[in-house]
């Protein structure tokens, strides 16, 4: 049997801050986060015996979301519900993080030239209400033309100026914009031990998943030259990625009018073939409270060493996303980890011609980690 997690002594109590007001003891919670699912999403249960709510409780309220004294979300109530019985009234609050706005909404519409990221991601968020953003690259492109259509939405305009520079956008826990990618150079935060003497064991438990559900041995892209009288716009233009990972011959084919260039379709065919090795091993390890035996607060984007005998695993994963939660009828709280192979998620995306055209780098504020080796 595991042994307790010495992190379920810590202050892991979640506070919904609404108002200037901390509303806590919770029937039942739950809170996402994940680094490439966008619009964290949390929902919090509470009994009410007098049956009365709060005045601040109204549906498009700002929130904060903590776990003791740590800040791990900011966001908007987005469905409030009240369920009346004879003998108990339930309210049940549900939202989700500062990326919501952007998922439901259509983007501005704009036109710009020789703009940098900096300034395509600022137009699109900050009439919408996000302005604080932080772009997380040692360089980045410069546009020649980027031109908004009416009826996009907004996240995806911003995720693909994204990656267009090779990047991805998600929300901090403070409710910043970070536009970047993962760091594969910090060291893991913790271990998770699940062995069959039990000795040591912090796992409640832990399930792996292969899948060869959509994953390939090679991956070619072929981009398309404009015609001639001759060639009649052959593909002229061939990108390739192989996975030695598949064991057996499993091709995938794309056509990619966007590509103009060999190096293009090298960097989309590299990127489609991790997308699919990402999809092939899921750790979902179960564990008490919301820290790590250290008092760090589990968050998407750490690395954790794995050591499991049963599965015959004694390596380090990325963690792409975690679930807090506590559960009805004095059910402790409780994380869900969901891990990947570490070093897979690389984001090498292409240009969309249609809002790109001709690209030069420019300097960014900050470093962006190299993960380009697979």
């Amino acid at each position: 049997m595991p042994t307790p997690n010495k992190s379920a002594t810590t202050d892991d109590k979640v506070s919904l801050m609404i108002g200037g007001h901390a509303h806590q003891d919770w029937s039942s919670y739950d809170i996402d986060s994940h680094l490439i699912v966008p619009g964290d999403a949390w929902r919090v249960e509470l009994a009410a015996p007098q049956g009365s709510i709060p005045a601040e409780l109204v549906v498009g309220a700002p929130i904060e979301v903590r776990v003791g004294n740590d800040k791990i979300l900011v966001g908007r109530i987005d469905t409030i519900e009240d369920e009346v019985a004879k003998d108990r009234t339930v309210y049940t609050l549900n939202g989700r993080d500062q990326a919501a706005i952007l998922l439901d909404c259509a983007a501005p519409i704009f036109v710009a030239k020789q703009v940098t990221l900096a300034q395509v991601v600022a137009n699109i968020v900050r009439p919408l209400g996000i302005s604080h953003i932080k772009i997380n690259a040692d360089s980045t492109y410069t546009t020649e033309k980027v031109n908004v259509e009416p009826g996009d939405r907004a996240w995806n305009v911003l995720a693909n100026a994204a990656e267009a520079n090779g990047l991805w956008p998600w929300f901090a826990p403070d409710g910043t914009l970070i536009v970047g990618g993962p760091d594969y150079s910090v060291p893991p935060v913790a271990s998770l031990i699940l062995r069959r003497s039990g000795q040591g064991n912090n796992v409640e438990s832990l399930k792996r998943t292969h899948s060869i559900a959509e994953r390939y041995s090679e991956v070619t892209v072929l981009g398309q030259k404009h015609g001639t009288a001759f060639d009649h716009g052959k593909h002229a233009i061939v990108g390739k990625a192989t996975d030695p990972g598949v064991a057996f011959y499993r091709p995938h084919v794309v056509v990619d009018h966007e590509c103009e260039s060999v190096a293009q379709a090298v960097s989309r065919a590299r990127k489609l073939l991790m997308d699919s090795r990402l999809k092939g091993l899921t750790l979902v390890a179960k564990v008490k409270g919301h820290r790590t035996t250290d008092g760090v607060l589990w968050a998407p984007g750490q690395r954790i060493h794995v050591l499991s005998e049963p599965h015959g695993i004694n390596a380090v994963f990325f963690l792409l996303g975690r679930r807090l939660s506590k559960g009805r009828g004095g059910q402790g709280s409780y994380t869900l980890l969901t891990l990947k192979e570490d070093g897979v998620w690389t984001l090498d995306a292409h240009a969309h011609r249609a809002r790109t055209r001709r690209r030069k780098k420019t300097d960014g504020p900050e470093e962006m980690i190299d993960v380009g080796s697979d």
